[in-house]
Formats: structure tokens, sequence, C-alpha cells
């Protein structure tokens, strides 16, 4: 250590000494303010912070003295800090700082950081032998060269210091040890932690049971746990019982009110949410026996009971609303008589032209084409006179005062009416279907004969494209014979075509670009689409207006079709290949359908003696074993029913770049200073 000891060290006389001569200087500098810009080696005050300048805040020179104090304790090196406006006399840094180290009388342990806020240049002067290499003063220098471009110097003094204690000395093993300490403590909390979270995970696994760890968006019991769902099957069991039971008693006052053939339907329902209640107490039952039962055997049944109860929840209140419109019926009678009258008499004008318009298209097309509209007409005409018998009973009701059997037999007419011109209307419908394919398919006839002329310019070593090419010819030559004169059939040319049209397609893919094909499978998959529709738009009609005589398989394929149509219009735009084979499959479903339901219709016909209502309150006689009773009775009521249910929810400060200019890593050069400083080549501008 130097013969200079400014901590602790001096006397009580050296202090006064040294106060004495800044006092003289300052008192100097009053008269002498030309020489505030440049400042000569200076002596050092007392602490470890000369701030000749008032760069530092009193709090913020306070807050530096004890950081430097606290290094002083806790390593074998010293820091002292001198801030100057500017390095005059000698103006080199190096030299400078050294100057104020020798003349300070600062040993190899003690560090002067020399700072020139004005001239912005710094530099750490150190005497051969110190603690710290010049490798390591370099490094911090560096450190600090950011914090004082921004003119931070509480910052820098602060990390310098920081820098210093960090390389070694007295405090070093306090250092490890206290961190060695705090290594030791964080482990121990982890360990807590960890078998905490762990305790917890396990009490978690054991409360959900067989719920799943994931929650599903699907699934909206997958955030519920077991003892939830068991709960919510409980209440729902109540409820749907009681709810049975007050339909129940709802429908005694309904057939007391309408009879038991306008509330067949009703009785159906209630059958219906009765059978699913017997399968939900059955599952309770299971729940409930000595039998044990696995987590997820219990879960799932208690979810299916739920699910059960819904189910039940929905029927019932269809059938409420069902009963609701009848019931206004029957306020209104007279007033609702009147007005399906008036619906009866405008059907006229269009039964009268429904055969005609059947008779038009038979003129033009194949049978097959016509077939979901053939016997349109004749059904028309049945559920025309339906509607007359209907009135003609409702009518008599309300004369007689019997408001009930008046509202169901309005609702008969209505119903019938209804039919009519549905029927009627699919005529007219058919036809301008028939035309558009029939364009489509002369579209698409133009655009395989350019394809076939496309062939014949690619190459074709394989001889594919030849061979498609003389099959699409032939498929060409086919279809403009199905599209020319009377007896022709749009749909089985079309059908050709685009089989025509996906097979050189495929051949031609090789000779083409993506956009190309891409654009050619969007006109397919439009063609496609137009197609599937027609075809479930038939079977849809056909099936509706003899619903009572359609079997389950019609119906499924027609549903299945639906929902391969639906799919393939949802991925139009953005899968046309997927798109396309669900057109495609919601066409050969839809054709199924027709068949299907032809067949049972046809069946049925050959079954049927009479008419059923030859024997109900309208009578009337048999048209030939049409099915109309089991067609209207068995679809006036449901219809209400299917249509009319509620809706139900279901249960359950960033860094960034700066303008300010860079840092410049040259300093002023200089010789080296006596005094035994090690002269080295650091420090800089800032």
């Amino acid at each position: 250590m130097g013969a200079r000891l400014p901590v602790g060290g001096n006397t009580m006389r050296t202090r006064w000494l040294t106060s004495a001569a800044l006092v003289l200087a300052a008192t100097i500098g009053v008269f002498t303010a030309s020489a505030a810009a440049a400042t000569d080696p200076v002596t050092l005050d007392a602490g470890y912070v000369t701030d000749v300048v008032g760069a530092l805040s009193p709090a913020q020179e306070d807050a530096a003295e004890a950081r430097l104090q606290e290094l002083s304790d806790n390593s074998s090196a010293d820091l002292f800090v001198v801030l100057v406006d500017e390095f005059t006399s000698p103006s080199d840094r190096i030299e400078w700082a050294d100057t104020v180290a020798a003349q300070n009388n600062l040993g190899p342990e003690q560090y002067l950081l020399a700072i020139a806020t004005e001239q912005r240049a710094y530099y750490i002067s150190a005497a051969t032998g110190g603690p710290l290499t010049n490798s390591q003063l370099d490094a911090i220098e560096e450190k600090i060269q950011p914090l004082l471009a921004q003119n931070d110097w509480s910052g820098a003094i602060a990390l310098a210091a920081d820098e210093v204690q960090g390389d070694g000395g007295a405090g070093m093993m306090r250092i490890l040890l206290v961190l060695l300490a705090i290594a030791v403590v964080v482990l121990i909390i982890w360990l807590l932690v960890r078998s905490v979270r762990k305790r917890r995970r396990e009490a978690a696994i054991r409360a959900r049971g067989a719920m799943p760890e994931k929650p599903d968006p699907n699934n909206p019991f997958s955030t519920l746990t077991d003892e939830q769902v068991q709960t919510q099957a409980g209440s729902a069991l109540v409820q749907a019982d009681d709810a049975i039971t007050s339909s129940r008693e709802e429908l005694g006052f309904a057939i007391a009110q309408f009879g038991d053939q306008a509330t067949e339907e009703f009785t159906q329902v209630i059958e219906s949410a009765q059978a699913k209640m017997s399968e939900a107490f059955g599952l309770k039952q299971k729940l409930d026996d000595e039998i044990e039962d696995t987590i997820h055997d219990r879960r799932a049944w208690n979810i299916r009971i739920i699910q059960l109860c819904d189910e039940i929840d929905d029927l019932l209140d269809a059938n409420t609303e069902a009963f609701d419109a009848l019931r206004a019926l029957q306020q209104n009678a007279p007033q609702e008589l009147e007005r399906v009258r008036a619906e009866r008499a405008a059907l006229d004008s269009v039964l009268a032209g429904a055969a005609p318009a059947l008779e038009a298209l038979r003129a033009e097309y194949d049978a097959d084409a016509l077939s979901t509209v053939a016997d349109n007409p004749e059904q028309a005409q049945e559920r025309a006179a339906l509607a007359d018998r209907a009135i003609d009973a409702a009518a008599k009701s309300i004369a007689e005062g019997e408001t009930g059997p008046a509202a169901f037999g309005i609702r008969t007419a209505e119903q019938s009416v209804a039919q009519a011109m549905q029927l009627a209307q699919a005529i007219a419908t058919l036809g301008d279907e028939l035309k558009n394919i029939e364009s489509q398919a002369r579209a698409l006839i133009a655009e395989l004969q350019t394809d076939i002329a496309t062939a014949g310019t690619l190459p074709d070593a394989g001889g594919a494209l030849a061979s498609a090419a003389a099959t699409t010819a032939q498929q060409l030559q086919q279809a403009q014979t199905d599209l020319t004169g009377a007896g022709r059939s749009p749909q089985r040319a079309l059908e050709a075509l685009t089989a025509a049209n996906a097979q050189i397609d495929a051949a031609i893919a090789q000779g083409h670009e993506a956009v190309a094909q891409a654009q050619r499978q969007k006109n397919l998959l439009a063609q496609t689409l137009t197609q599937a529709n027609s075809e479930v738009r038939s079977a849809r009609s056909f099936i509706e207006t003899r619903r009572g005589t359609i079997g389950s398989t019609a119906r499924t394929r027609l549903s299945q079709a639906e929902s391969a149509l639906n799919e393939a219009i949802g991925l139009q735009a953005t899968d046309e290949k997927d798109a396309l084979a669900a057109a495609s499959r919601s066409l050969e479903l839809a054709r199924q359908a027709s068949y299907y339901a032809r067949s049972d219709a046809d069946s049925y016909s050959r079954q049927a003696s009479s008419d059923d209502w030859g024997s109900g309150p309208f009578g009337g006689g048999s048209s030939g074993g049409s099915g109309i009773t089991g067609d209207i009775i068995g679809g006036i009521i449901g219809g209400l029913i299917a249509g009319g249910g509620s809706s139900r929810g279901s249960s359950g400060g960033g860094w960034r770049s700066s303008g300010g200019g860079g840092f410049r890593s040259s300093g002023f050069g200089g010789g080296r200073s006596g005094g035994g400083r090690s002269g080295r080549s650091g420090g800089g501008r800032f």
C-alpha cells in the first residue's frame, strides 16, 4: 500500500490541510472563470470520489462513496474516481490519470478512474503489480463505456466497482460462500415446491377420476369432474321424470279436447320419451347396484343419463309447442277455416297446370329423368281432395260446437294444401333443372372437343393421350345422341361427359400447368355439385310428399347425401379435390335414396287395397293404393313437432437503437508517465 491512506489512514492534520487547500482552490476559481473548461492534475478529495465539475448529485455521490467503501472492505483493491471537464497539462488521458495517481501517492492495489465529461475521454490508471491484469482493466473499461456515453456517471462507477470486486480479492471467498448458501436455500425451496406440487397433482388426479386431462372443445363434459357429472345426472333424472308426468297429464286434456286421432302423434312422442326415461333409470340402477364398476364406466353412464334427459326435454318441448299450435287453431277455428279455404281455392290454378307441364316434359325428356315427378299430378289431386274433405269435416265440427276436432281438420287441410302445392311446383322446378343440366352438358361437350384437340398437340410417348382422346370421342357421340330430339336424357349425358372429362383431364394433366388443371377441376366440381344438388332436391321432394310410405333406408341415404353435399360446398373454396369427392359421394347417395324411396312407394302401392281415410272422420275412398293416409297422418303432427322444437343450450421497455452517436475506441495515444504506473494503452473516448 502507498504512503497515502485516504480512508482511515490519514492524520487529522492532513485532512485539515487538504480541506484548506480545496477551499483556497475554489476561491481562486471564482476569479478565474476562463479555466473552468480545462483541468490540470488535481489533488483527490478525502473520500473515494473527487467531482470537480459537479457531475454527480449529492445522493449519487453518497451512493458512489458507499459502494467504493464496500469494495475496499470486501477486496484487496481500492478504486478512486475523479471527474473533470477536460484533461490538461498534460492533455493525454493516460498521462493525466497517471500523473494524478502518482501525485496522490496511490499504491499498486489502488486504481484511479479518471473521467473528462466534456472532453468525452476516460482511463483507469493502475500501478505495476496490482491484483488486476491489463486485460482485466481493458474489459472493465469496455463494459463501463456505454454508461459513460449515456452520461450515467454513477452507473459507470458502480459497474466499475462491481467488476473490480468480482475479479477476486479478500472478499471473494465470502462471496462464494454467500452464493453457495443461496444455492442451497434455492435447492431446498425447489424440492419443497416440487413435493407440494406433486401431492397436489396426485390429489387432483384422484378428484378428477376419469375426467380428461385436457379439455375437449367438442365435449362439454370434458371440463367436469366425475362428481360434477354424477350430480348433474341425478338432477336431470328427477327433472325429466317430472316433465314426463306433466306431459301425460297434458295429453289427457288434449285427448279430451281433440280426440284420439288428432293426438296420436303426441302419444307416440310421450311413449318415446318414456322409453328414453326407462333407459336412463336402467343406467342409474347399474350405478347403484352392488357390482363394482370402473371409474370410466361410471362416468360414461352418468353422461349418457344426462344426454337421454336432454333428448327427453327436447321431445317434450316440441310436443308442448305442437299442443299450443292446435289450441290456437281451436280458439280461432272459424277464422282459420276461412283462411284455409282461400288457400285451397288458390291451389286450383296450380293443379290445372301440373299435368300439362308434366306432359310437356315427357315430350322432351326420357322417362328416367322424370321418375321423381311421374305421379305428382295425381298425388297433388289426392292431397287437394283430402283438403276438401278435411275442410268439410272442420266446418261441420264448428257448426256442432266441437272446436277440438275442427282444429285438427283445419290443420289437416292446411298441410294437404301445402303438400299439393309442393308436388305441383316440383314439376316446374325439375324442368328448369333439366334445362340447366342440358346447358352444362352442351358446354362440357365443347370443352371436351377442345380437350381432344389439345391432346393431339401434346407429347404422347405411351399412347395414353391417344387412347383417352378416342374414348372421349365415343362418349361425346353418345352424349350428343342423349341430348338430341325427344326422349333425351340430360342427366345421363352429363354423367357420361363428366366421366369422360375426368379421364381425359387425367391424361392431359401431364402436359398442363397446375393452374389450368385447377380451373378444370373447379368446372368439374361445379358440374358435379349442380347434378348432386338436383338429385338431392328431387329425392327430398319425393320422400317428403310420401313420408308415410318411405322406409329408413331411403331416408338414411338422403341424410348422408345432404351431409356430403354440405361438406362439398364448405370445402369448395379451400380444397376442391376433397370437395369433388364429397360431391360425387353425395350424388351417388342421392341416387340410392331415390331408388329405395321409389321401391318403397311401389311396394306400398301394390299392398294397399284401400285408403285409410275411408274409415276416418273425413270419409272418402281409395285412389289406387297411393298411401295417402300414411303420407298425411304420418307427417302432419310429426312435421309440427319436428319444426317447432325449442333450442336448448349445452349444460354443462424494450431496447431500441440510439441515434446519439457511437463509441470510438481509439484514444489519443501518448507516452507513459513515471511514478511506477503502468502507462498501459487503455480507456478512450465515449
